[in-house]
């Protein structure tokens, strides 16, 4: 059983991409945990559904399309980092930094709380009046946490993962990662699982690049053929994104046009700016603008390289460059041989000549030193992320350059439109291209499009703290979520760690007084609402069947629930275990109730032991007090205070154990906070030389770490306009495979099924009605297309039984051997039958029968009827002497084995002939035998002229030193039944 649900990105516009494999046995495999630049947490919901029933997730590209909610997901969805996770070694690396750089420039990308989610009861706000409130983000921390979860596996790798806690078994499922080009790391996804071979290929390009290896699809040496184990398989599920560009350059010609595009802008003394994203397609630009200028620092244009610097900007670019430097062995063939050929002839770091020693691409993670070197006169070269221009440097690169008209964006693949309330910037910049372009004269090598004063509009983000009302709201929907995890999975809401947001100054006050002062504002206002919200279901619009078994629980005079067709936790009454909390050292105590009477704080004849003895201004006595809004003065009612207890001796001790004792330590310190736009690493600037030295290394300013933002926050966006003046160009830089190449290869690959998914509507009609229409239709035995959330039964249109085999029967089989790492095989001939039951086991069958036909109502059936349901396996035994003598009549020799070109060629070769393939995967053998792959079958056809038919007269010595005597056909006809195991009948 295959069940297909693409549960993001088909049909649509956005590009993410997620699907959903359920197998036999309730399996359920997840590809991809994609999100687009919305950010909005609504498109995850439909995965949210499933987390629980999930058994094993697969990544493909480290990109935002296909790793972007991981982080979000492990953080906010309970349960979720419990699920095995597997992926490449680059895929782990890259798609680590990429987070970081995602949640470190942008405040969005943390999910903006939804408008559902802020009000339990639908409201009339408009939604402008709704606040954006944000959901924490990730820790970097937390980050590389989740990502070191992932389980790194290499290409061509067989591996059988282990089931999350909640899967049921397996069932011997085997995945294998394979090339899909792209990006560095990228995947096409081999799934094994009984009868179904499912390959999953999703944004993958078959040619090679200047610094990616291309899609596995074919093997080397074999003419053409495709991989063995991606042959043939259950379903295909290819992804149709960019299958609609016209424009089909080679590679050669495509990195020609983005070097002169280039070169003509740095000459004229502007600037390019080319949006890309921050760990996979902007290593393949970077690599060939490195090699460029290494290249041409001495031919006619040295002078213009020579003047102009490029830049990678991302807030974790220095990570990504040290990752990719450390996996040579992911990277094309020639980056590799030259790589090893560097190290080999040992030069130095900085030489040049090493393809992986990038010398002449400075590396900036800072948003000051972007703005400076754009403010600088000197030309340049910025790649910059994102591609969107929503976050990342590049929206800020692009409001730099804006006003002269020398700059020149780049613009290096199509950005959709993912928010259907407004255009991204990437998506204004893509629209005024396509609508000019055809206006520009078509005799020009590459399209350049002057912006004249165009306008766009330009979102601008920064956050803010929340206020009382909207911390409020922000409470209620941590509690609501709290509810929502306990009720659908049955877990304890205190057990949650998705609910760790709450602040633990509230924590602690509730658990340690029972009596605050009620005058005090918003003083528990939390836990009243998780209190009020689990007693009363209306409030948070659950209904009863969402409630589940726990409705026991939550309910009043409600003392049954019906169990029946229930599953997992349903079928048991619910238990409700409270936490209880501890520190590292146990459970959590209050020490001063353990000190002894010279050791209590008395203060004007109070033991401080008591937290409610003593106010002062609001605030017990002795303790430390912190102003909101401002302060009060004595004896007015005013804003309460924050308390805050005071830290017992074992705190005091461990922060006097932090404070730097040495002298040095407080002098650098003090250094280092002085020093704050002075020259490199902080050191202050003399006579002026700060400017000099920004001129000669901006990369290497110092700029202080932006403070992390902390406590619950909201987001404001402002737009405004901005007038460009710059010139457009574009250059496909997807690295994404072309309609023409699925079909030349769809033929080859010859799949049962197609499942067309990740693209919009027009781009997934037109590779399924392509598909369709290869070779008649006999390529394709059927094609899907459905939409998000759409489930298709895609299974394999066979059945398979299970027969039990005699031990006389087992002893006459005849097993011939494949091959060295082969399974060995034997022809089976024998009568099906049911095994003799012994006396018990007749009569406990007997039994049960008996028992049955009792509880069946209506049903008149017979105790030998049953017997035979008891009987589920038949038993396969020797034929009888009455039909072995006919059997063996009719039973014929079979050839088995696996034949392919490559093993034919070398197996000729072996005997002393000339062997070489030519086009449409032919084998041609000493220019008179031509063996190719049969179109109707997978058999062999085999074709000779006179000359390959006939002896040769003379005698010709083989390489193993024996005489040959045969003719070419002959000995290429040996060399296939070489190759094959001859079965006969058992």
């Amino acid at each position: 059983m295959l069940t297909f649900t693409p549960l993001l990105g088909a049909q649509s516009s956005s590009p993410a991409s997620q699907s959903l494999l359920e197998l036999d046995g309730g399996v359920k495999v997840l590809v991809d945990v994609g999100w687009d630049g919305s950010f909005h947490a609504s498109r995850l919901q439909k995965l949210e559904k499933h987390v629980s029933t999930l058994s094993i997730a697969l990544l493909t590209h480290a990109t935002i399309e296909h790793i972007g909610a991981y982080a979000h997901c492990c953080k906010h969805v309970p349960g979720f980092s419990r699920i095995p996770c597997y992926a490449t070694t680059p895929v782990v690396n890259l798609g680590r930094t990429l987070m970081l750089d995602l949640y470190g420039s942008s405040s969005a990308a943390a999910s903006i709380v939804p408008k559902d989610g802020i009000y339990s009861s639908p409201v009339s706000e408009t939604p402008g009046e709704s606040p954006n409130l944000l959901l924490q983000p990730p820790t970097a921390e937390e980050i590389g946490s989740y990502f070191s979860l992932i389980n790194p596996l290499k290409y061509s790798q067989p591996h059988q993962p282990i089931p999350s806690p909640f899967s049921p078994p397996l069932a011997g499922l085997t995945v294998t990662a394979y090339s899909a080009g792209h990006t560095l790391g990228g995947t096409i996804w081999h799934i094994q699982h009984g009868l179904e071979s499912i390959v999953y290929a999703s944004d993958w390009n078959l040619g090679r690049e200047n610094f990616f290896p291309g899609a596995a699809w074919l093997s080397s040496g074999d003419g053409g053929e495709v991989l063995e184990s991606l042959h043939r398989p259950t379903a295909l599920i290819c992804s149709s994104r960019g299958v609609e560009r016209t424009e089909a350059l080679a590679r050669k010609d495509r990195d020609s046009r983005m070097i002169s595009l280039i070169r003509e802008t740095v000459a004229q003394g502007g600037k390019v700016l080319i949006p890309t994203d921050s760990t996979a397609r902007v290593l393949e630009i970077a690599f060939l603008l490195n090699n460029t200028w290494r290249e041409n620092l001495d031919g006619p244009h040295a002078d213009t390289y020579k003047n102009a610097r490029i830049y990678m900007a991302s807030r974790s670019i220095s990570s990504t460059v040290r990752y990719f430097q450390s996996m040579l062995e992911w990277m094309d063939d020639t980056v590799v041989r030259n790589a090893e050929a560097a190290m080999a002839r040992g030069d130095a770091q900085g030489s040049g000549d090493n393809p992986l020693d990038w010398t002449h691409v400075r590396q900036i993670e800072k948003q000051g030193q972007v703005e400076r070197i754009m403010a600088r006169s000197k030309p340049c070269v910025m790649l910059a992320s994102d591609s969107s221009l929503e976050w990342g440097f590049s929206g800020q690169a692009l409001q730099d350059i804006a006003a002269d008209p020398r700059n020149l964006i780049i613009l290096t693949e199509k950005t959709p439109q993912v928010d259907e309330q407004r255009h991204g910037l990437g998506t204004q910049l893509w629209d005024f291209y396509q609508s000019q372009q055809g206006q520009e004269s078509a005799q020009s090598g590459a399209k350049v499009v002057n912006s004249d004063g165009h306008s766009v509009e330009l979102r601008e983000e920064h956050t803010e703290a929340l206020n009382a009302e909207e911390n409020m709201l922000y409470q209620q929907y941590l509690a609501r979520q709290r509810q929502m995890h306990s009720n659908l999975q049955g877990d304890n809401t205190m057990n949650d760690d998705t609910t760790a947001e709450l602040g633990d100054d509230q924590v602690s006050e509730s658990s340690e007084s029972s009596d605050e002062d009620e005058d005090v504002e918003h003083q528990g206002r939390a836990f009243n609402v998780s209190a009020q919200l689990t007693q009363n279901k209306r409030k948070i619009g659950l209904t009863e069947e969402e409630l589940g078994v726990n409705v026991l629980l939550r309910s009043k005079n409600v003392h049954d629930y019906d169990v029946r067709n229930k599953r997992g936790r349903e079928k048991m009454f619910p238990f409700v275990a409270h936490k209880t909390r501890n520190d590292d050292f146990g459970d959590l105590i209050k020490p001063e109730d353990y000190l002894r009477a010279e050791e209590r704080d008395v203060i004007d004849g109070v033991d401080m032991r008591d937290g409610d003895a003593a106010k002062q201004d609001g605030a017990a006595v002795g303790q430390k007090r912190k102003w909101e809004e401002g302060t009060t003065a004595p004896g007015q009612k005013g804003r309460k205070l924050k308390e805050e207890r005071t830290p017992n001796k074992r705190t005091k001790f461990e922060q006097r154990q932090q404070e730097p004792d040495d002298i040095d330590a407080i002098i650098a310190r003090a250094t280092g906070e002085a020093g704050g736009a002075g020259g490199v690493g902080g050191s202050p600037a003399v006579n002026g030389d700060a400017q000099d030295s920004s001129s000669d290394s901006d990369e290497s300013e110092y700029e202080p770490e932006d403070s992390a933002p902390t406590g619950p926050q909201k987001v404001v966006f402002t737009t405004r306009s901005l007038k460009l003046n710059v010139r457009i160009a574009y250059v496909d830089f997807s690295g994404l495979f072309r309609l023409t190449d699925l079909q030349g290869l769809i033929g080859r690959i010859n799949p049962r099924k197609l499942i067309v998914t990740a693209g919009n509507a027009s781009e997934t009609q037109l590779l399924a009605d392509t598909c369709r229409a290869v070779e008649n239709g006999s390529a394709v035995g059927e094609v899907f297309t459905p939409l998000n959330g759409e489930s298709i039964d895609a299974s394999v249109d066979t059945n398979a039984w299970t027969v039990k085999l005699t031990r006389q029967l087992v002893r006459r089989l005849n097993w011939k051997e494949l091959g060295t790492d082969k399974p060995s095989i034997a022809a089976v001939s024998g009568m099906l039958g049911c095994e003799a039951l012994d006396d018990g086991i007749a009569a406990l069958v007997d039994e049960s029968a008996k028992k049955k036909m009792k509880l069946a109502k209506g049903e008149q059936r017979s105790s030998t009827e049953f017997i035979t349901e008891a009987i589920a396996t038949p038993v396969l035994d020797l034929l009888g002497a009455h039909l072995t003598a006919h059997h063996q009549r009719a039973a014929q020799p079979v050839h088995v084995g696996d034949l392919r070109l490559a093993d034919i060629r070398a197996a000729v070769q072996s005997r002393g002939h000339t062997a070489e393939f030519r086009g449409g995967g032919t084998l041609l053998v000493d220019g008179t035998v031509i063996v190719r792959k049969s179109p109707n079958s997978d058999g062999i056809e085999v074709e000779a002229t006179n000359a390959g038919l006939s002896v040769p007269s003379w005698r010709t010595m083989r390489k193993d030193g024996r005489l040959e005597t045969e003719g070419t056909f002959y000995a290429v006809k040996q060399a296939i039944y070489d190759r094959l195991a001859v079965v006969a009948g058992a």
